[in-house]
C-alpha cells in the first residue's frame, strides 16, 4: 500500500520562506563593538538573502550545485549566505578561519571554490592565500576592512593572466527585489548538497562532509524539540559557536525555522564583550565550547555582570568539567551537555535528566553526554569489533547512524565519495573515535577519545577524568593530560597545568588533591606548568601538540 501523503521536499528554501514570512518579526542582532548593535528582522534578512541569491546568479554566474565559500564571523550577512546559497541550489562552503593557512589553501582547492564571501576584517587572512587559489574568480567583501593587501594580490593575479573580481557586498545586492516570489527558486532534490564543512584535519588532510537539504531540515527540527534545545520565538539565542564550524551546531537554520531571535557576536568573542552583550541584550540561551565559558567565568568573577537571563546554555565540543558546571549553577546559569561532531551535523546527544529527580539525583545525568534523539542510532564496539551491551559498564568505541549522520566524505570535484575503513564500519556506521559507556536508559557517558586513552600496564586511564579532577582545584584554570612513553608501564599520564593568576600551588599539593578522587595507580608522576594549553581551531585541547612538545624536550617536566 502506498502512502496518500504529498511528497514535498525538505529543503532550506522552505526554512527561508518560513522564517521571513511566519516569523518575520524575529530579529538578528549583530554586535558591533561600539554604539548600537545592528538589528535586522527575519523579514529583512530573508529579503536580503533573496537579493544575494539573485546577485550570485546574475552577476557572478553561480549556477547548479557549485560551492560558494564563506570566510566570515557570526553575523547577519553570514546568515544571509546560509539561506541564499543552498536555497538557490548551490552549496555553502564555510571556511574555518582558525585553520593554518596551508590547510585553508588545501580545502579551497579541494572544493574548487570559485566565489568567496569574506568579512572585511578577514581580508588580511585571505589576501596572502590568493596566489595559491587558482579556482577563485570572485571575492565578495562584506563590511569595512583594509583592502591594501587584497588589492595587491588581485593585481598580481591579473598580471599572471588569472584575474579576480572584487565586489562590495552591499553594492552587489543593492536595488534588487526583496520579495521571496521575485526570484526563481529552483525545485530541489532534498538529497542534494546544501552545505559543506571540512573536519579540522588533526590527522592527515581535512575531510569534506556535505550536508543535504534533507539532513539540515531534519536536524533543525531535532534542535528545536523540547528534549533538545527546546527553543521558541520567545527566545534570544547567543550564537557563540562559530558559523564556520559545523554550521554553528545547526542553530542558524533551526532558529530561522521557528523564529528564535539570534544574538551574533561577530568578531567580539573575548570574555569582556561577551559579558557586556549578555548583560545588555539579555539572551535566554547560548551555545559555545567549554573554553568560552571558562574565560567568561573568570571575567565575571573579576568584574561581575548579570548573566541570569540565560536560563540554559548548550555546551559541547569537549567534556565540560564538573567544577565549571557547578560554578555556573551558583550564578543561576544551567549548563547542558551536548555531544556531536562534524560528521553528525553535529547534534548527537543532549543531556536532559529524566523527570522526577532531585537536583542531587540529576547531577550524574547532567555530567553525561545525554540521550540519543530519535534520529540517531548508536552502538558500542569493543576492541575486537564485538558489540557491547548498554549496561553502563562495558566501554567501547561509539558508532552511530541516522538521517543527519555522514556516510562518506567528499571526494573532490569529479571524484567519488570515499569511506575510509577507520571512519566507517563495513555495514556503514560512523566510527566516532569516542570511547564510552551507554546505560540501560540510553544515556551516553564518554570517557575519552580513542586516540587519547592512556594504556598503562594493560589498563586504561581516562585523560578526561584526570583533567576534570585537576580543574576542580581552586587554583587550576586549565589542565590537559596526555599519554607519554614509559619503560615499565608502556604509557603513563603527563599532566600539564595552567594555574590561575597569582597562584603558586605545587605539584605535590596537586597530587595530594587527586588522592581519593582518582585511583592511586592512575595519578600522574610527570607534571608541567604551562602558560596555556594549546587549542585546536575549534577550541579543543590540542593534545598532539603537547605530545610533540614532550617528545622534543620543550616542556619543563617534574617527576614525583
Amino acid at each position: 500500500m502506498l502512502s496518500t501523503m504529498q511528497d514535498v521536499p525538505l529543503t532550506v528554501t522552505r526554512i527561508l520562506h518560513q522564517g521571513m514570512t511566519i516569523h518575520g518579526a524575529s530579529q538578528v542582532v549583530t554586535w558591533t563593538g561600539e554604539g548600537e548593535p545592528q538589528r535586522r528582522s527575519f523579514a529583512e534578512v530573508g529579503g536580503r538573502a533573496t537579493q544575494l541569491a539573485r546577485a550570485l546568479r546574475d552577476e557572478l554566474g553561480v549556477t547548479g550545485d557549485e560551492p560558494v565559500a564563506s570566510l566570515m564571523w557570526n553575523n547577519s550577512e553570514h546568515l544571509e549566505a546560509y539561506l541564499a546559497v543552498p536555497a538557490m541550489g548551490a552549496v555553502l562552503h564555510t571556511l574555518n578561519l582558525r585553520l593554518p593557512p596551508a590547510q585553508l589553501v588545501w580545502i579551497v582547492n579541494h572544493a574548487a571554490d570559485r566565489v568567496v564571501i569574506v568579512n572585511g576584517s578577514l581580508l588580511p587572512l585571505l589576501a596572502p592565500l590568493l596566489p595559491q587559489l587558482p579556482t577563485v574568480e570572485h571575492i565578495v567583501v562584506a563590511g569595512a576592512g583594509d583592502r591594501t593587501a587584497l588589492d595587491e594580490a588581485v593585481a598580481a593575479r591579473t598580471e599572471s593572466g588569472a584575474p579576480v573580481r572584487v565586489h562590495a557586498y552591499e553594492e552587489l545586492i543593492a536595488g534588487r527585489p526583496t520579495a521571496f516570489g521575485t526570484f526563481d527558486w529552483p525545485e530541489l532534490d532534498e538529497r542534494s548538497g546544501a552545505a559543506m564543512c571540512y573536519t579540522s584535519g588533526t590527522t592527515g588532510d581535512p575531510k569534506g562532509v556535505v550536508f543535504s537539504h534533507r539532513s539540515i531540515y531534519l536536524h533543525s527540527m531535532q534542535v528545536n524539540m523540547a528534549e533538545s534545545m527546546g527553543l521558541t520565538d520567545r527566545d534570544l539565542s547567543l550564537v557563540v559557536v562559530p558559523q564556520f564550524h559545523v554550521m554553528a551546531w545547526g542553530l542558524p537554520h533551526a532558529a530561522f525555522m521557528t523564529g528564535v531571535s539570534m544574538l551574533m557576536p561577530d568578531r567580539f568573542l573575548q570574555p569582556a564583550p561577551l559579558a557586556d552583550m549578555i548583560e545588555r541584550e539579555r539572551p535566554t540561551h547560548a551555545a559555545a565550547v567549554p573554553t568560552i565559558w571558562q574565560g567568561l567565568l573568570a571575567e565575571v568573577t573579576a568584574r561581575p555582570r548579570d548573566l541570569t537571563s540565560m536560563a540554559r546554555v548548550t555546551i559541547g565540543g569537549s567534556a565540560c568539567p564538573p567544577s565549571l558546571m557547578a560554578a555556573y549553577d551558583k550564578l543561576g546559569v544551567r549548563l547542558c551537555h551536548a555531544w556531536g561532531m562534524t560528521e553528525t551535523s553535529p547534534l548527537g546527544t543532549t543531556s536532559n535528566p529524566p523527570a522526577g529527580l532531585t537536583a542531587e539525583e540529576e547531577w550524574p545525568y547532567r555530567l553525561s553526554q545525554g540521550r540519543f534523539p530519535a534520529g540517531v542510532e548508536a552502538r558500542l564496539a569493543g576492541p575486537g569489533g564485538d558489540l557491547l551491551p548498554w549496561d553502563g559498564e562495558s566501554a567501547g568505541e561509539l558508532e552511530v547512524r541516522g538521517p543527519w549522520i555522514a556516510g562518506a566524505y567528499y571526494g573532490g570535484a569529479g571524484a567519488e565519495p570515499f569511506r575510509p575503513a577507520d571512519k566507517f564500519s563495513e555495514d556503514g556506521w560512523l566510527r566516532t573515535g569516542d570511547v564510552g559507556v551507554i546505560g540501560p536508559d540510553g544515556y551516553l557517558t564518554l570517557t575519552d577519545r580513542a586516540k587519547d586513552v592512556i594504556k598503562s600496564g594493560g589498563e586504561w586511564i581516562s585523560s578526561v577524568e584526570l583533567e576534570n579532577a585537576l580543574m576542580a582545584h581552586p587554583d587550576v584554570a586549565e589542565a590537559a593530560v596526555v599519554a607519554v612513553p614509559d619503560d615499565k608501564w608502556g604509557e603513563r599520564p603527563l599532566a600539564t597545568v595552567v594555574l590561575k593568576d597569582g597562584a603558586s600551588t605545587g605539584y605535590a599539593e596537586l597530587k595530594e588533591f587527586l588522592a581519593g578522587k582518582i585511583a592511586k595507580w592512575q595519578v600522574p608522576e610527570r607534571w608541567s606548568v604551562v602558560p596555556a594549553v594549546p587549542k585546536t581551531s575549534v577550541g579543543k585541547f590540542d593534545k598532539k601538540v603537547i605530545r610533540r612538545q614532550y617528545a622534543d624536550g620543550e616542556l619543563d617536566v617534574t617527576r614525583l
